[in-house]
């Protein structure tokens, strides 16, 4: 039986692209109800469509910017006022802006911890929730390093070491919440395209170097990663990785930390 099946789902950075992708693919698998969440306000548009697909009432939007902490606290208030329940956050609001590296590391990075701990606070049962899921938002470069985007590189390494923390006994048997983590590769979106923009200012052709590496990758569709949401949901153990990556999905395991131990001849 798919996870998602008569669930309450809060997802962020859902306008375009993955976010997108993912409302429609839960909902065309049983979701019973959404929550989304842009800073951009057509994101109403998706809302309706589904409202319109699925029955009305189904899908609820909500315009916020999941930097300012108060405003995505609402938007998790307003799921519980409508929904009386919530069971996935898929915290998936995230930029590649080293030229605005504060502005990076606040909404890759602190809106992700945020978004995790109201996801405690509303599903948790140590706070009278009956547990449920959260899906945090890495990248294939939370695994490798990238000096064409070192802030946003970082900032998904941090997502990876989050939520492999996060998802370890201590918190799930305190309060029945999973934790895992999604690593897209190159996928077709907004947030490709524009690589002159993105990097850190002060050095001439980083730009173009960010462009060609990101060019020489497999580049996919948002279908596959929305497909491979659904099967983390279905099979992920907490605290397990993901990677989304030429129309592949799977888990990863990351070696124990001894085992890189340089060896000297």
């Amino acid at each position: 039986m798919e996870a998602v099946c008569g669930k309450v789902a809060l997802i962020t950075g859902t306008t375009y692209g993955i976010g997108a992708a993912y409302v429609k693919d839960l909902f065309q698998n049983g979701l019973k109800a959404c929550t989304m969440s842009d800073i951009d306000p057509k994101g109403q548009e998706l809302a309706d469509e589904m409202n319109c697909k699925y029955g009305e009432g189904k899908a609820l939007f909500i315009q916020a910017d999941a930097i300012q902490k108060d405003a995505l606290e609402c938007v998790f208030e307003k799921n519980m006022q409508t929904f009386k329940g919530l069971d996935i956050v898929v915290n998936n609001a995230g930029i590649l802006r080293d030229s605005l590296w504060e502005q990076t590391i606040d909404l890759n990075i602190k809106s992700t911890i945020h978004g995790s701990l109201l996801g405690i606070k509303y599903m948790g049962k140590n706070n009278g929730g009956n547990g449920g899921t959260v899906v945090n938002t890495s990248s294939i470069l939370g695994m490798q390093p990238c000096f064409g985007c070192p802030v946003y590189t970082g900032t998904k390494h941090f997502v990876i070491g989050f939520d492999r923390s996060m998802g370890s006994p201590f918190f799930f048997n305190l309060t029945g919440v999973k934790f895992l983590t999604i690593c897209p590769g190159v996928t077709e979106t907004p947030m490709v395209w524009d690589a002159d923009k993105w990097t850190l200012q002060g050095f001439p052709g980083l730009g173009q170097e960010l462009a060609a590496l990101l060019q020489s990758m497999p580049t996919q569709t948002t279908q596959p990663i929305a497909e491979g949401l659904r099967k983390m949901l279905n099979e992920g153990e907490n605290g397990s990785v993901w990677v989304g990556e030429d129309n592949m999905f799977y888990e990863v395991e990351i070696p124990d930390r001894k085992t890189f131990k340089k060896k000297i001849c």
